[in-house]
């Protein structure tokens, strides 16, 4: 399906209901302070990139906190709309989704920032890698979601590309990369943890990597304002994400042992990736997701204010972000602090404490660490 420009906000207007995704993450139970519902931008969450969540499960760290991670629909704006309709509690988009949102007049707030580097990236086939992304401008760009767009037209734009010369084709999920790989369009969106995983399929493309070209923001978890405001629910939120740093810090300890545990979590995905390949899409994520570390004060979480400020500026300079909004107003450090607060001690005793299968405590850390 060809993606006109106006087309992507049209979809962003189309509501998405409990009815037509099958009565999507259920009703709370009766104590529903201590339940917080999780979903899923991708349609699925058989991925490694959630490796912080199951870590986090089965060591305990969220508490007596119900928690669920659904996968949602595929509709890459389907996970702020869920929110926003109360069908979910935390919603995973990344910056170009959000900014849709909130250009939709949806009373939503980024609390935890997952992705302190530029998690996205754009694929080639083999030896068709331009020198400058400027040579994008005329040629197809593939995608998995219409929604998709959103992240790459600021991310061009940054990089100096006119992004009116793009087009857009959403070739479907999860097939879009086979698309770009059989030879429909020039280029195809991925990220970080997928770059590996497409590797793992025989899916060898060349990259340019988001990390080498882009200062923007990627993915983060978003809540309504209204439970932002809600001062009954401040501690909840800081004891789920406090659990979510706990499984980042022990994804950066031993990226071995997070991948297992997601395997386990998930034995077709082990079918899909050999354990070297697996590690590395770990590996992959786990980067960007301490991604400008220092700048970011060292704490899991922590948005980089210049990074958003640049991307909402980028996004209403192509017509993308037509809000009145606010930065301060949308995206919000006051839960990071504590969150951060736990005991790496016990994380690190955790994480080493581990044991690995023959098959995972064979994978070389060293040599993924060379070639991320």
């Amino acid at each position: 399906m060809n993606i006109g420009r106006r087309r992507l906000l049209t979809l962003t207007a189309a509501g998405v209901t409990a009815t037509a995704f099958g009565g999507f993450a259920g009703n709370r139970t009766a104590n529903a302070a201590e339940v917080v519902r999780w979903v899923s931008p991708r349609g699925t969450v058989e991925v490694l990139d959630d490796y912080p969540y199951w870590v986090a499960k089965k060591f305990g760290y969220f508490g007596d906190i119900e928690t669920t991670l659904e996968p949602g629909p595929s509709d890459a704006t389907a996970t702020v709309k869920l929110v926003d309709q109360n069908q979910a509690d935390v919603g995973y988009p990344s910056p170009g989704v959000f900014s849709l949102g909130l250009a939709q007049g949806m009373p939503i707030v980024s609390v935890f920032h997952m992705g302190g580097g530029d998690l996205f990236s754009f694929a080639f086939r083999k030896g068709q890698k331009p020198a400058s992304l400027k040579e994008l401008e005329g040629k197809t760009v593939v995608l998995g979601s219409a929604g998709w767009q959103a992240i790459c037209d600021p991310m061009l734009k940054a990089a100096g590309v006119d992004v009116t010369k793009i087009k857009y084709v959403d070739a479907g999920w999860p097939t879009w990369g086979t698309a770009l790989m059989s030879g429909q369009g020039d280029a195809a969106l991925s990220w970080e943890g997928l770059r590996a995983q497409w590797k793992g399929q025989g899916l060898d493309f060349d990259y340019w990597l988001g990390r080498d070209f882009s200062k923007l923001p990627a993915n983060s978890f978003v809540i309504r304002k209204a439970d932002f405001d809600d001062a009954a629910k401040k501690d909840l939120y800081e004891r789920y994400f406090r659990g979510w740093a706990m499984g980042l810090e022990f994804g950066r300890d031993n990226p071995r042992a997070a991948t297992q545990i997601v395997m386990e979590q998930f034995p077709a995905l082990g079918s899909q990736m050999t354990p070297d390949i697996a590690v590395e899409s770990q590996m992959q994520l786990a980067n960007v997701f301490a991604g400008r570390w220092d700048e970011r004060q060292q704490k899991w979480g922590y948005h980089l204010a210049s990074s958003w400020q640049q991307f909402f500026d980028v996004g209403r300079e192509i017509g993308q972000i037509q809000g009145d909004f606010k930065l301060e107003d949308v995206v919000k450090n006051d839960y990071i602090d504590a969150a951060n607060n736990f005991d790496k001690a016990k994380v690190k005793a955790d994480a080493d404490g581990f044991k690995l299968s023959d098959a995972y405590a064979a994978v070389n850390v060293d040599e993924i660490t060379k070639r991320l």
